[in-house]
Parts: structure tokens; sequence; C-alpha cells
């Protein structure tokens, strides 16, 4: 049974309590191989936010293609970031959008150790 602040302690929230459900049924070169591939594809929500800060000042929408939605990055460079709205809207949920990403990674990294 692998334990999460072993292998990946600077996760917290709903990513922490998601990724300690993946571990646990691991065994120990399982989650070390895990826990290594999560962390260097993983998104850190602290990056997402400043992404979108930056859409108040310069380009909307850079956090959007970051986290690989092309269409709604360009959408946002094309429109200002919705007008402000849809960048205000994502400063506030920085960490749904970053945790939404994260766990689409936790589950193509399962698909590959399988």
């Amino acid at each position: 049974m692998a334990s999460l602040f072993e292998y990946l302690p600077e996760l917290e929230g709903d990513e922490a309590i998601y990724i300690q459900k993946l571990l646990e049924p691991m065994d120990e070169d399982s989650a070390r191989t895990f826990s290594n591939i999560y962390r260097a594809r993983r998104k850190d929500p602290i990056i997402i936010l400043a992404m979108a800060c930056i859409g108040f000042f310069g380009v909307a929408g850079i956090h959007r293609i970051f986290i690989g939605h092309i269409g709604m990055g360009f959408l946002y460079i094309f429109t200002a970031g919705l007008c402000l709205i849809g960048t205000i809207v994502d400063t506030i949920n920085y960490k749904s959008l970053s945790f939404e990403y994260n766990r689409e990674i936790a589950r193509e990294i399962l698909q590959l150790l399988d």
C-alpha cells in the first residue's frame, strides 16, 4: 500500500484525495513509476492562476491553451477573455481547471501502466 505523502507530498485538497485512492492498490514500484510520471506531467494550480491573471494585462486565454483547451484558448484570445468575464471566472475556478486536467493525466498514466 503506497502512501501519497511518501511519493507526492506537494499535492493538496481534492487532487490529493483522488491520487491517494489511485495509489492505494499499487505496489511500491508501480506507485513510484506513477508518481514520477504524474509529477512530470501535472499542471500546478498556481501556474494556472498566474497565467489566467496575465489575461487581465496581456493575452487572455494562454492558461486554457496550457491545459489543452486549444479552442477555448483561441476564443479567449480573440474576444479578450470573453470581454474579461471568462478570465474572471477562470481566476476564481483555477483549482478546478487544474484538477480536471490532472485527473485526466492520472487516468492516462494508469492506462499506460496497465
